[in-house]
């Protein structure tokens, strides 16, 4: 699992929505955890592929935001939302296979031609019988 700096993150606490009750009404147990991602020091690939990954959650100014609301307990959900965080850190350092593109040989356009013909031959004799 990454490591990621404690001053990297902030952390707001919020009225969560969900079980837990009354308890949910009087305490603030959801998390929203920012981590600002400057402060991570990401290799170029993972950066971009940490704004791919994190979509909506990465804001313009740079920063990744999580809110957690799953569990009845405020340090649940902050251990919840520092795995988060951790995961997509570590996908993201994980680089993509190189793809080597390739093109179909001769035959097999072929193939694919007389599979096609083969297809459209069985698909004709379904037809309602001309009378001649």
């Amino acid at each position: 699992m990454v490591e990621i700096p404690e001053s990297a993150i902030t952390e707001t606490f919020l009225a969560a929505s969900g079980p837990g009750g009354q308890n949910v009404n009087k305490v603030e147990t959801a998390v929203q955890m920012r981590v600002n991602i400057r402060a991570l020091d990401l290799a170029p690939y993972a950066l971009r592929k940490l704004k791919t990954l994190a979509g909506s959650k990465m804001t313009v100014g740079g920063e990744l935001i999580f809110t957690v609301r799953k569990y009845r307990t405020r340090e649940a959900n902050r251990i919840e939302a520092r795995k988060r965080i951790a995961d997509i850190v570590e996908e993201a350092h994980q680089r993509d296979a190189y793809r080597v593109k390739t093109r179909p040989s001769r035959a097999a356009k072929a193939r694919r031609v007389d599979a096609k013909k083969k297809k459209s031959s069985v698909k004709k004799m379904r037809g309602k019988p001309k009378l001649e």
